[in-house]
């Protein structure tokens, strides 16, 4: 019992892929004093860490991934001949810099981003009745996501007065496309897309067609 070991008492592997006999094998050349073997040795665990992953010899810089990561589990310290520029520790411990992601908090966000940047547009636009309808179109997409926040039916004079806040005044519906979509067929063309409730009638007409015993 006393020769059992268990790998929560061992030393954590770098990288676990490659398994533990390559790390002690990494740890022994590490401990070679004779600079000619500890380059042999190097170039023989390259050629091992190689064939575990045969399928990725003819990637481009293949040999030239694999001794970074030998250098890697090598924790940096290894002195021996590498025919690529050594990695450097700090550079890949480096963090990124953090990306850029707009910020916006809309004050109605079950319109979503997407609804403001339409509304943005639409106010340069030239008065025309292809502007009346793409304000109505807006007018109607308001509506059907408003339903995806209420469930339940929402008054015509609410989403009118969301547009023209939203717009500052600048967009208005014109009383010819009046009145916007009804809330049955909005919610109606959302489950038919497989935005909304699904329908059990299918599973149903399943069911009925198979034999009872």
């Amino acid at each position: 019992m006393d020769t059992l070991q268990y790998n929560t008492k061992r030393k954590q592997l770098i990288i676990p892929e490659y398994g533990r006999h390559i790390h002690l094998m990494i740890e022994q050349t590490m401990a070679e004093t004779n600079a000619e073997e500890r380059n042999k040795k190097a170039k023989a665990i390259i050629g091992v860490m190689g064939n575990l992953n045969p399928h990725l010899r003819d990637v481009p810089d293949f040999q030239h991934k694999l001794w970074d990561q030998f250098f890697i589990m090598a924790n940096f310290d290894i002195d021996v001949d590498c025919p690529y520029e050594k990695p450097e520790k700090e550079v890949l411990e480096a963090k990124p810099e953090k990306l850029a992601y707009p910020q916006n908090h809309p004050k109605y966000r079950f319109y979503g981003n997407n609804i403001k940047r339409m509304i943005d547009v639409a106010i340069n636009w030239e008065e025309n009745e292809l502007k009346e309808v793409l304000v109505f179109t807006i007018a109607n997409h308001m509506k059907k996501s408003f339903l995806s926040w209420n469930k339940d039916s929402v008054d015509d004079a609410v989403i009118l007065a969301h547009l023209d806040e939203l717009s500052n005044g600048k967009l208005k519906v014109a009383v010819a496309q009046l009145p916007l979509s009804e809330s049955s067929e909005l919610l109606k063309f959302k489950t038919k897309n497989g935005n909304g409730p699904k329908s059990n009638n299918s599973s149903k007409q399943r069911n009925r067609k198979r034999k009872r015993y």
